[in-house]
């Protein structure tokens, strides 16, 4: 599967993007929100192997792609949508960047092109996310997609020696403002 937007290619990983992945997992500023205090290579290879074995299941539940610029090809993130385990009309959606390239609305992009391959593809009824409540960043991304907070569990999370809130968000399709996000989507191709 493919999936081109303006600036980005979304497409499925391949073996060797391990190192791109460890390259952006291992900074500091990516590892501030995750349980992770640092990232060794058998962890990137696995976090990668995840995504390949998701890539054969039939009927294929979560699609998980690398984020790469168009222009240079470089990958720089990674987006996904997976459906529920308990039903096949809700899905939640998340993403990561590199953080050199934070700012740059990289993650918008990608989320609200997966966003509405969900909901035109899959033909979801709802999409839901969460993020930590002190990831304001990641918030304003689920915000810009359109997603609406449901709700704030109260130090649900426990790393880095302290309590985290999370915030929940959700989407229906009937709130959904299908955009001009997918330039290209290819189904059945890398």
């Amino acid at each position: 599967m493919r999936i081109a937007t303006a600036r980005l290619i979304l497409r499925e990983f391949a073996a060797d993007d391990w190192t791109d992945v460890l390259a952006y997992q291992r900074d500091p500023r990516y590892l501030r929100f995750y349980s992770w205090t640092e990232r060794t290579d058998a962890e990137a290879r696995a976090f990668v192997r995840k995504f390949l074995d998701q890539q054969a299941d039939r009927p294929r539940r979560s699609f998980q792609l690398a984020i790469t610029q168009a222009d240079s090809g470089r990958l720089i993130g990674n987006c996904g949508i997976r459906r529920k385990p308990e039903n096949d009309w809700e899905a939640d959606i998340g993403y990561e960047l590199a953080p050199e390239c934070w700012g740059r609305g990289y993650a918008t992009e990608a989320a609200r092109a997966m966003v509405d391959f969900g909901f035109r593809e899959l033909e979801l009824h709802r999409i839901s996310s969460w993020c930590i409540a002190d990831n304001v960043a990641s918030a304003r991304v689920l915000e810009r997609l359109g997603l609406r907070q449901e709700g704030r569990l109260r130090e649900n999370e426990y790393f880095k020696d302290r309590w985290w809130d999370t915030l929940l968000y959700g989407l229906l399709r009937s709130q959904w403002k299908p955009s001009a996000a997918i330039v290209e989507l290819v189904i059945g191709a890398s």
